[in-house]
């Protein structure tokens, strides 16, 4: 619950992160450098009234009528939304913002429109729409106002996980076992693993439950040549290395600098040493032509809407247009293109987005396949059930957070067959 004292602090990071230029999460840790006489409780607070605000921010605009206050949105959002009483806020605010405080206690919303209640664009909530249907797409809104627990994947070269569970008890009470992903486990958003033994001893990463599942979804063997074309900071090629139990290799791939010395020092600590993190250019990088059909896995986690992350990343919902779909489209489908030379015959390829949306999934594996005869679609129903997953979507993987639980993913899986 904000403590009072805070609100000014909220309305100043508000007017630097409301022009969604950088990610939220980046300019809050540089408002608290520039503030140290803000501890951690005060800073958990503000960051879930940042968060909190965020992911309502249309309803939140709506109803204030004056977006450019961002003091009066603070007080809308702990009014509205976290039911605080005008009593309780009123050593804080001036006779003027109590007066227009009460007003929104009678302020009717009944009339507002569907993305006006839920804070989503109106382009998005069109698609959704078209896509999931009006009741689904309500309940999936709505699951995207709710902030998503934090996710780890308990790393089995080290530890198990009833051995981790035990371990962690210990400190924290909160802990739950992944209904879907085999090495999971999920514990209250909030809490602080910065210092936690277990942690810095590699034993435990932060993984939402969806990246574990693709992560089994590879169905990498012992021995085999693995590629994960877009590792990012390689949380998968992490979760697929254990699940080699550290055998045969895998190339992490990203054309980010940072990004591969991030995963550098998370390789450090994991225990693992078939796993190396190579920077390229692009998706053509001359260095990968000497690859070509050597891999029996090659994963693209392609560059996406982010719209499965909305829990977590709610700025995202702010910062695409269905302008970007068309230049994303173009990069996923390029990118499939160059990773589809890097399979060996019998190899798969993986492709996978943290997106909802059918135009940047199904789609794109529908153009893929027209123009690529050599690849066959495989269930991911008989995959998961190899690998011990209770779980069923059909022939690709779509997981939705209003109904696993999970961020919003897709997945597909394509075999080489010439």
């Amino acid at each position: 619950m904000l403590n009072l004292n805070l609100i000014q602090h909220c309305a100043n990071i508000l007017g630097e992160i409301l022009d969604f230029h950088g990610p939220a999460d980046m300019k809050l840790s540089n408002y608290y450098r520039e503030h140290g006489e803000l501890g951690q409780k005060d800073r958990g607070e503000i960051a879930e009234c940042i968060y909190g605000i965020i992911r309502r921010l249309r309803f939140l605009k709506k109803i204030n009528e004056d977006d450019s206050n961002y003091k009066k949105l603070v007080i809308a959002w702990l009014i509205k939304t976290e039911g605080r009483s005008i009593r309780e806020l009123e050593h804080g605010l001036s006779k003027d913002e109590i007066e227009w405080a009460k007003s929104l206690k009678s302020r009717d919303t009944e009339n507002y429109t569907w993305p006006e209640k839920l804070s989503l664009p109106d382009w998005l909530w069109d698609l959704l729409v078209e896509q999931y249907g009006l009741e689904e797409a309500i309940d999936l809104g709505r699951s995207f106002l709710e902030p998503a627990k934090l996710d780890m994947r308990v790393n089995t070269i080290k530890i198990s996980r009833d051995d981790l569970v035990d371990e962690l008890a210990k400190e924290i009470a909160d802990i739950e076992v992944m209904t879907y992903s085999p090495s999971g486990i999920r514990i209250a958003r909030g809490t602080s693993l910065s210092r936690n033994k277990l942690f810095l001893e590699g034993k435990i990463e932060v993984q939402d439950e969806s990246s574990q599942i693709l992560s089994f979804l590879v169905d990498a063997k012992r021995g085999m040549m693995v590629a994960d074309f877009c590792a990012g900071a390689g949380g998968k090629s992490l979760a697929i290395g254990a699940i080699m139990k550290n055998t045969g290799r895998i190339y992490a791939y990203d054309i980010s600098e940072k990004r591969i010395i991030n995963l550098g020092k998370r390789l450090k600590k994991s225990g693992l040493s078939n796993l190396f993190a190579q920077k390229i250019k692009n998706e053509k990088d001359a260095k990968l032509k000497k690859l070509h059909g050597k891999f029996d896995r090659v994963l693209a986690d392609v560059p996406c809407s982010g719209t499965g992350t909305f829990r977590r990343n709610p700025d995202l919902k702010w910062k695409n247009s269905i302008q970007d779909l068309d230049e994303l489209n173009l990069k996923q489908l390029a990118i499939l293109d160059e990773a589809k030379k890097l399979v060996k015959k019998e190899g798969r390829l993986i492709y996978s987005t943290c997106s909802l949306l059918k135009r940047e999934n199904a789609l794109i594996i529908e153009s893929f396949l027209e123009k690529n005869r050599n690849f066959k679609i495989i269930s991911v129903n008989d995959i998961l059930i190899k690998n011990q997953i209770p779980l069923s979507t059909g022939i690709f993987l779509e997981l939705t957070p209003h109904n696993q639980k999970t961020d919003g993913f897709f997945a597909a899986v394509l075999e080489r067959i010439d």
